[in-house]
């Protein structure tokens, strides 16, 4: 991490004005960033980036290397000849300020397995051989990433673990017969994440010019259902069938009453060790592509994590467990070098080998100003108390927004105390909590958009612990 002190914006691209339903890849993101640029903002801050499934959350995505399809801008495509403007004119009614991820659905995936369809037809001799060259230079996720969608289209969705033994033990047979089978799907899959890193790569190259570096996000853990615990099963506790034995989460905290429940595979670090981390550096190289700065989600789970028994309904009855710790992070530095970009998301239950750890290599951890004002002067996240390795944020994207926070979240202590410590009346809370946040000695200063806006409630990105209607 650069030792200059920066601020900036978290805003998804879903956010970002769109006419088909969401924010994509388009000129939007290209005006976001003049944006950024003219208001002297250097950073910008995504969540993650994978294609989502069930409940949209980009933390439980199919592929830690894939991109989503929903962000490929449709009218790039148009420019590139790959798509007529008709078929963009024919598009529903899509709500303006929601995303309708099941509409979106729809009317999207059909539309870009069309335009795969109609590559070879359309598309020019330089397009083909710059599509060729992607998929050689990828081959080492893109084809088993490839395979398991058309997979999951062909079971209609359904989780691998629910396919027949022979694709969950990817026996190489059943596994070459579904490549003959399935190959148009293989095609399609292919395809758009050439779509899509063309376009975000070439977003990217854009910020970076314009002095922005972009702030990326990687969930710890993986999602059950993806392509990487499909591909690498001895890498996670699993049980002869491929059903995990235990489960990632959290115990109970200020997000929720019996923890969170997240789901996810829990790794087997014992295993990855002993192949020293291939997995991990292949995917922390992935993210450094995709990124200049890698917020890493859950930092505290390479302390120690929580490990839930399989089958629980709560979070609440789990265990902590030993990560791995300094070994791991000396691997990924020793490959990735001494300076690593890297963001320690170090909210929640925090232990002295948390800290410990994150100050041995230097990372910066993360204050949030709205968990501020519920004891006294001593508490750590008061911005009198920093110290400068911090990234400093009003909320996040699990936080409500500021107001939303001020007017339903916060109790009366807390909105008199945030008066007093910020010196204000509470009429432009938002915008007091930005400046606290810009003020402070943290190395960088990010806010989400809907503070800079001055939304409510109704703007929240996510709320941890429900299932539906967010993102």
């Amino acid at each position: 991490m650069q030792d200059v002190r920066r601020s900036g914006v978290l805003l998804h691209l879903t956010s970002l004005p769109g006419k088909y339903g969401i924010g994509t890849l388009n000129h939007e993101a290209y005006h976001w960033v003049n944006f950024l640029a003219q208001t002297r903002q250097t950073l910008w801050q995504v969540l993650p980036l994978g294609p989502t499934g069930y409940g949209d959350s980009p933390y439980q995505s199919f592929s830690s290397f894939a991109g989503n399809p929903y962000l490929i801008s449709l009218e790039a495509l148009v420019e590139m000849g790959l798509l007529d403007q008709w078929e963009l004119d024919s598009a529903p009614d899509f709500p303006r300020n929601m995303v309708d991820f099941g509409a979106i659905y729809n009317w999207k995936m059909p539309l870009l397995r069309r335009v795969a369809e109609q590559f070879d037809a359309r598309a020019s001799a330089e397009i083909k051989a710059e599509f060729g060259q992607f998929v050689a230079d990828n081959a080492d996720w893109l084809e088993d990433f490839a395979l398991f969608m058309a997979l999951k289209d062909a079971h209609n969705g359904s989780p691998w673990i629910q396919w027949d033994m022979a694709l969950r033990a990817r026996q190489k047979g059943a596994l070459n017969e579904a490549r003959k089978a399935y190959a148009s799907a293989l095609h399609n899959h292919r395809l758009n994440q050439w779509l899509f890193y063309r376009q975000w790569l070439a977003l990217k190259s854009y910020a970076n010019s314009q002095g922005i570096q972009i702030v990326g996000d990687i969930p710890i853990f993986v999602a059950m259902d993806s392509s990487d615990a499909w591909t690498n099963p001895k890498e996670f506790f699993l049980d002869d069938q491929y059903h995990p034995t235990a489960v990632a989460g959290v115990p109970p905290d200020y997000f929720a009453a019996t923890g969170q429940l997240w789901g996810n595979p829990l790794y087997n670090w014992k295993a990855m060790k002993k192949n020293g981390y291939a997995w991990w550096l292949r995917r922390m190289r992935a993210a450094l592509r995709l990124y200049d700065i890698v917020r890493v989600d859950h930092f505290r789970g390479f302390a120690g994590y929580w490990e839930v028994p399989a089958g629980e309904e709560t979070a609440v009855n789990g265990e902590w467990k030993k990560g791995p710790g300094a070994d791991f992070f000396n691997v990924v530095r020793s490959e990735l070098g001494e300076n690593l970009p890297i963001i320690a998301e170090d909210l929640g239950e925090i232990t002295p080998d948390v800290i410990e750890l994150r100050n041995s290599f230097g990372l910066p951890g993360m204050k949030i100003l709205q968990f501020a004002f519920s004891t006294d002067a001593s508490d750590k996240f008061l911005p009198h108390n920093y110290e400068r390795n911090f990234i400093v944020y009003t909320g996040t994207h699990d936080n409500d927004t500021t107001w939303g926070w001020y007017e339903r979240t916060a109790n009366d202590h807390e909105r008199d105390f945030a008066r007093r410590y910020l010196r204000t009346d509470g009429h432009d809370i938002a915008w007091s909590m930005v400046d606290a946040a810009f003020r402070s000695v943290a190395l960088y200063a990010i806010v989400p958009l809907q503070d800079l806006l001055n939304l409510r409630g109704e703007a929240r990105m996510n709320l941890p612990g429900r299932a539906e209607g967010n993102w």
